[in-house]
């Protein structure tokens, strides 16, 4: 029997490659550098499905120029926003994602952002590499405690509310903005904000978990931003065009922000150096799902969506 032929644009852990060379025809991006669309549309010639990642941006265009063979697009990601469902749609090809095996991962580095923006660890890093700590001082370094702080959770999804689970032990107080609100026994006793710009009025500390959509690219603006505490934290481990990035680097320069941590940013990887000038900016770079565990889930997750695409089945995770 015939393996199907699988285009994959990055090199993938070494179990999820070993497990897709049992099952299918695999053609890897050897070099694993981010492929252009051109590259991309040759290395799908010869390809019934692709797995594709995050940096692969799949536009009505793309698509439309896949050969017909090409039937299913599976993304090593939980986002699917670079991949133009409609035009996925029209040509008939499926579309899956690899929901609820990158939560816990993600919501360790929410934790790591918070923590890390909140008690100035960027400035201490520095302090210890470039051998300047000097002598200890009562007012030196001085950070925000998180204990009785109100976490405003901006998309009370299945990260969103690890995030609050991860922040209870640590006293704070969880307020959420969710389309809509939910049953008691998620909430976990959550305050519950009907509209975002109450959450906001609200919150010590913002936390953005939501999807990137219509709706919410751009949302975070100057506007909103000018509703928050004077001194608010504000961490991002969702999507960077979630966020008015000018409007927060200004908020972050004249104090109506107190520190921002980022793990997601606009134009990855070429983000706004600004970002690299400020003393109340935490940042790194995307590591939400980077663990070994989670890497190999998301993999073997993709997996099973192709699997069960070409046996005839509909794939756990297909998004349309």
């Amino acid at each position: 029997m015939v393996k199907p032929s699988i285009f994959v644009t990055r090199r993938l852990p070494r179990h999820v490659e070993h497990q897709l060379g049992a099952l299918f025809d695999p053609q890897f991006n050897e070099d694993d550098n981010l492929p252009s669309p051109e590259a991309l549309l040759r290395g799908a010639q010869n390809a019934d499905g692709l797995l594709v990642t995050i940096t692969d941006r799949l536009d009505a265009n793309l698509i439309s120029a896949l050969p017909e063979r090409t039937r299913i697009i599976a993304t090593f990601s939980v986002g699917y926003d670079h991949i133009d469902i409609a035009a996925a749609n029209a040509r008939g090809i499926a579309v899956t994602n690899t929901p609820g095996v990158l939560t816990d991962a993600t919501a360790e580095i929410a934790m790591l952002l918070l923590l890390g923006a909140a008690r100035k660890a960027t400035d201490g890093a520095r302090l210890i590499r470039e051998n300047r700590w000097g002598a200890w001082a009562p007012t030196g370094m001085l950070g925000t405690q998180l204990t009785g702080k109100k976490l405003g959770i901006y998309g009370m999804g299945e990260i969103g509310r690890a995030v609050a689970a991860r922040a209870r032990p640590f006293g704070m107080e969880i307020h959420y903005h969710n389309r809509n609100q939910l049953p008691a026994a998620l909430e976990a006793g959550a305050h519950y904000h009907a509209e975002l710009e109450s959450l906001l009025r609200h919150c010590d500390m913002l936390s953005v978990n939501c999807a990137s959509t219509p709706q919410t690219r751009g949302s975070l603006d100057a506007d909103r931003l000018a509703l928050m505490k004077p001194g608010a934290i504000l961490i991002n481990t969702a999507r960077g065009d979630i966020l008015d990035e000018a409007a927060v680097l200004d908020a972050l320069s004249n104090g109506r922000l107190g520190a921002i941590g980022l793990d997601v940013y606009a134009n990855e990887p070429d983000i706004d150096p600004r970002f690299r000038t400020l003393p109340n900016s935490f940042l790194l770079p995307h590591l939400g799902s980077a663990t070994y565990e989670t890497r190999d889930a998301m993999g073997f997750c993709a997996i099973a969506n192709l699997q069960a695409f070409f046996s005839g089945k509909t794939p756990p995770n297909r998004v349309r």
